[in-house]
């Protein structure tokens, strides 16, 4: 257990100095997008969305949505946002800890502020490829949003821009994160960092929590901290009881060495 508990970290902290090469364009995308959309804050039946993922009768069958995203749908719904993530973990080829071998192709061209063309066709590349890889790869969809415009791919930008949006708001969706009880659900770990840049926080440290529940740390960047003052959280709760049943399943021969250790 405490191996997987430091991969889980490893793995969280990574994600969150990859993040940070995004610049604020994020940051400031997502503040607009708080103030513009409505989120209903309701903990998710399980159960229901398991079910209705996989009825190919449902409205909520995952191939459907999925479809419909594709499609660049944005009639697609809150609710079928929330089903549609949320759902994921219940599908076939769902891995909470598996990488894109796309994915760190460009970290370092992305360090930097501004790009020639021919590196943000090379990040654009990359970003794309390890989208179709992984559709739910949030750092990959921040990147590919800040690359187009740059390009000045306003269009394809706000496509992908809209998605990030409502994919975020899926998770917002499911808790407050100020307790156990209120966690937020996540489908990869890395996404609790994106949550706590959306809300205008840097993560300081994680820990796990039995028997499934990671704790980030934050502080508060300056603007969120002008405009909460004494009301600044110092962390967050996030529910990742599905991602860890699913790597016990999916990956029992790393688990029973992680166990023995």
């Amino acid at each position: 257990m405490k191996q997987h508990k430091i991969k889980r970290i490893l793995l969280t902290v990574l994600a969150a100095m990859t993040l940070s090469a995004a610049g604020n364009a994020q940051t400031a995308t997502n503040g607009e997008t708080q103030n513009k959309r409505k989120i209903t804050i309701e903990k998710p039946d399980l159960e229901d969305i398991k079910q209705k993922t996989l009825d190919p009768q449902s409205v909520y069958y995952f191939p459907k949505l999925m479809a419909k995203y594709n499609r660049n749908d944005t009639v697609m719904t809150n609710d079928e946002y929330r089903y549609f993530y949320l759902g994921y973990m219940f599908q076939e080829d769902y891995d909470p800890y598996r990488v894109s071998p796309y994915s760190g192709v460009t970290d370092d061209l992305r360090l930097k502020k501004i790009h020639s063309k021919e590196e943000i066709d090379t990040i654009r590349k990359y970003a794309e490829l390890s989208l179709r890889d992984n559709p739910f790869d949030l750092r990959q969809m921040s990147f590919l949003v800040h690359v187009l415009k740059e390009k000045r791919k306003d269009m394809s930008a706000k496509i992908w821009e809209y998605r990030l949006e409502h994919l975020l708001g899926a998770i917002k969706s499911t808790g407050t994160g100020e307790d156990l009880e209120n966690a937020w659900y996540v489908i990869y770990p890395v996404h609790e960092y994106d949550m706590v840049r959306l809300l205008g926080y840097e993560a300081t440290d994680a820990d796990f929590i039995e028997p499934g529940y990671d704790y980030l740390t934050v502080r508060p960047d300056e603007e969120t901290r002008r405009r909460l003052r004494d009301k600044v959280a110092q962390g967050f709760y996030f529910n990742v009881e599905v991602p860890q049943a699913q790597y016990e399943m999916k990956h029992p021969e790393l688990w029973r060495d992680e166990e023995e250790q």
